[in-house]
């Protein structure tokens, strides 16, 4: 089951924490700092919007 359909709404930290400048995305998990702030206390109705946003984001990559 993807984890944006569990309940709870698990984290998508994959502990690679480092904030890519250009972009502004954690390296890992492909959130923002305020995304990454905000996690503990989010519904999970804003956790999956925020997983929502990792999939369109990682849509964009070119993993080359």
């Amino acid at each position: 089951m993807k984890p944006e359909l569990q309940s709870p709404v698990p984290s998508p930290c994959i502990n690679v924490c480092q904030m890519e400048p250009a972009t502004g995305l954690c390296r890992g998990c492909l959130r923002t700092i305020e995304e990454i702030v905000a996690w503990g206390s989010a519904s999970d109705e804003d956790k999956r919007a925020v997983w929502a946003e990792i999939r369109r984001r990682e849509a964009e990559i070119d993993w080359g």
